[in-house]
């Protein structure tokens, strides 16, 4: 009927963009219009209404999974919700997954809404679908930017089987006070090692062709300096210098949206009291002026409501003005866009070419994913049933496990154990499948995950002896747990006690004043450690912890975070000794909860205690400002040795500088070794941290094995931001270590010249 002639017969004739809209059938304009023609002829058709549908994503309330990880969620019948995507009044929907439901409801938006445009399906895959992998700090542990490439290519696989576009990750905020609960979510302490795992994050959810149905879009988040929040206290305040803002938290992103990535999630928090959300020199002027961002922003879950609470904005239609004017395209869940913005624009507060602005950036992406050729792409029904728990997913669900797991103390080499030892496993998630996926797995397949108690008996098979015992619960005691876990231990040659966090302790809204192990638990471990029998303590967590007692002086200790699926499998791996330990610490441990907030490249002050001096000196009464366990340390079963650092300088502006050290294996087994490039600007412009993570390489060393490593040294890897807010760097001496960690190695010095 509307065939090819007749559009351009209308087109010569100069009927408008959106008159030719509603005289072709939605399918038919899709077929007929590419590129910004098609964009730009539907934003020329649109109401107002359907504007504001474009800008406003709201929770799944049929496929409900939103519940478990956010507030407030409004449960609504299929009846409703397919009503309201007919009416255009919704961008898409959030943390509901499914192919049936998916392509139904895509269905009623491609040939029921009067524009046609299909849905996009969002949701929170933060370390795997329904495979889960180790949370993103465990996974950071590893240094291991290839493997932080793979999950996330498995994740997209399994979430766009099951029907997802578009990811609300990585999460790659720098961290440094471990009170904060989300410092499970990203990278750690370190904004170096942050920019590689942002990379490598958004390279293996989107790929190099985001139309690929397997491929999702990433959203790096929380824009800007939400792990900068006081007192690591969730949703509060960042009141941090510009310096700070674009040496440590900002460089992440930049490189994660270098690496592609077509959305930002806005962060809860205000910055110099100007909340993320509104904030229009963060959202537009850094982030689409000076960086050219071409994506979308999308405000964190009723964020753009919550800058009324923050006494930015006088009510919900101020709220909305700030937040759209400002640069955030999309309203996640509060509906205020859907409800304000067509009166907002008819009233003139808010122009109608910064409502299609943020329009043109929503279908951009969306056509970047492919969506209005395919409408129905990651909504395939055999894709849902073959793509899901691949054997190969599987299998690096347990490798990342293992390589996440940092061995920080091995005292008379008690690590590995024997497969043939009688062993008592004891603690409150030995055999606690429902808390193995960790804090923020929206998706999980429970029923498939591996307990310790199952790893372990599997690896042990008919060898040895294993006794459990759970001894407490996670906060409380449980009536006789104590008493049987101490029988348990007596009856054995060893104790593995596996103490820490709960899932429900770590993640959003689960700040903690005190980061040590819970009461309950180290009164348990206090017994276990009367029993005198040899303990290995192993941890886990999504935080660094602060240890006492028996569990901070037990001869072997592994850090193991929450490792998701492969729990079980990855733990026994290690402490069998049929894989070498790996990780390294993203997070310092502090010596106590008060140090808080605690990081390694922090400045130097004007009275650095450089020995056991204690008046005079910054630091606290109690403690030295040494860490527990450095940022970087990990162990392995052999010895590592490390010459000293030798440089080969002077660095020429421009130009490229060798250092390098030789490392040793002087023990008797082979070993995975990670060693650290760090460097130190005797004096700047600024006052510059005492260390700075610049460069890491894996070595697999044999026994007895000596391997020279070496690193090239920019200028570039030493600029730092001045203020103006220029980064470079000055001329000048430069201290540089080669080290195990970011308290190790010996330095040597160099100049860079101009």
């Amino acid at each position: 009927m509307h065939s090819g002639g007749h559009t351009r017969r209308m087109l010569l004739k100069g009927v408008s963009a959106g008159a030719l809209l509603s005289a072709l059938s939605p399918a038919a304009a899709r077929i007929r219009m590419t590129g910004s023609a098609r964009i730009e002829a539907l934003i020329a058709g649109m109401s107002l209404a359907e504007k504001a549908g474009q800008l406003s994503i709201y929770s799944d309330p049929v496929r409900a999974y939103g519940a478990v990880v956010n507030p407030g969620v409004v449960t609504q019948g299929l009846t409703e919700i397919k009503a309201r995507i007919a009416r255009g009044e919704m961008v898409g929907l959030f943390n509901g997954v499914g192919v049936a439901l998916g392509r139904a409801l895509q269905k009623v938006a491609v040939e029921q809404s009067r524009t046609g445009i299909p849905l996009i399906f969002a949701a929170d895959v933060i370390h795997g679908c329904r495979t889960i992998f180790p949370i993103p700090l465990g996974e950071a542990a590893s240094f291991d930017l290839d493997l932080a490439e793979r999950t996330a290519r498995a994740a997209a696989l399994e979430a766009s089987a099951l029907g997802v576009h578009w990811t609300f990750a990585p999460m790659v905020d720098v961290a440094r006070d471990e009170r904060w609960g989300r410092v499970a979510e990203g990278a750690g302490e370190d904004p170096w090692l942050g920019e590689m795992f942002a990379r490598a994050r958004v390279r293996g959810f989107q790929g190099t062709d985001l139309r690929d149905p397997t491929r999702v879009l990433a959203c790096p988040k929380h824009f800007a300096a939400y792990g900068a929040v006081q007192g690591g206290m969730e949703y509060n305040t960042a009141d941090i210098s510009d310096t700070t803002l674009w040496q440590v938290h900002l460089p992440p992103f930049k490189a994660a949206f270098g690496a592609g990535a077509l959305s930002t999630m806005a962060s809860f928090n205000d910055i110099a009291g100007v909340p993320s959300t509104a904030n229009h020199h963060l959202l537009t002027e850094i982030l689409r002026d000076e960086w050219g961002f071409k994506g979308v922003v999308v405000s964190d879950y009723t964020s753009e409501q919550e800058v009324v609470a923050h006494g930015y904005a006088a009510d919900e239609r101020d709220a909305v003005v700030k937040s759209l004017t400002a640069g955030c395209d999309i309203s996640m869940q509060s509906g205020l866009y859907y409800k304000h913005l067509p009166e907002l624009v008819q009233s003139g507060q808010v122009p109608i070419a910064v409502v299609d602005r943020a329009v043109r950036r929503v279908l951009e992406v969306k056509q970047a994913l492919g969506l209005f050729e395919n409408p129905y792409r990651s909504l395939d029904p055999a894709r849902q049933v073959n793509d899901i728990r691949r054997p190969e997913t599987v299998a690096l669900a347990r490798e990342a496990g293992r390589k996440s797991v940092v061995l920080l103390r091995n005292e008379g080499n008690l690590l590995p154990l024997a497969k043939t030892a009688t062993i008592a496993l004891i603690g409150p998630a030995i055999s606690d499948r429902a808390d193995l996926p960790g804090p923020w797995a929206v998706f999980p397949d429970v029923a498939s995950h591996v307990t310790i108690e199952e790893g372990f008996r599997a690896a042990m098979g008919s060898h040895g002896a294993l006794h459990v015992a759970r001894g407490c619960d996670y906060e409380a005691p449980i009536e006789g747990g104590i008493a049987s876990a101490v029988a348990a231990a007596m009856a054995c040659d060893v104790v593995v006690l596996v103490a820490g966090e709960s899932a429900g302790m770590s993640g959003e809204a689960q700040a903690r004043v005190d980061i040590g192990i819970p009461p309950a638990q180290l009164a348990l471990a206090e017994a276990i450690a009367a029993t005198g029998k040899p303990l290995v303590v192993v941890l886990r967590h999504g935080r660094a912890l602060a240890l006492t007692g028996a569990v901070r002086n037990a001869p072997a200790i592994l850090a193991s975070w929450f490792l998701g699926s492969e729990t079980g499998h990855a733990l026994a791996d290690l402490v069998f000794g049929d894989a070498a330990p790996q990780g390294r610490l993203p997070v310092s441990f502090p010596q106590s909860s008060g140090q808080e907030p605690f990081y390694y490249n922090h400045r130097s002050t004007g009275r650095p205690q450089t020995s056991d001096e204690k008046d005079y000196k910054a630091r606290y009464r109690e403690v030295t400002n040494a860490p527990l366990y450095p940022f970087g340390h990990g162990l392995t079963y052999a010895a590592v040795v490390y010459g000293e650092t030798m440089a080969k300088g002077p660095l020429v502006r421009d130009g490229r500088m060798i250092v390098w050290a030789t490392v040793a294996n002087t023990g008797n087994r082979p070993c995975h070794e990670v060693a650290q490039l760090y460097l130190h600007a005797r004096v700047a412009s600024v006052t510059q941290p005492v260390r700075v993570l610049r460069g890491i390489r894996h070595l697999d060393l044999a026994p007895g094995q000596v391997v020279t490593v070496s690193f090239d040294v920019t200028e570039a890897d030493l600029a730092y931001v001045h203020q103006d807010l220029r980064s470079f760097a000055d001329p000048g001496l430069f201290d540089v270590w080669i080290a195990p960690s970011a308290q190790g190695g010996t330095s040597a010095t160099f100049a860079m010249t101009d």
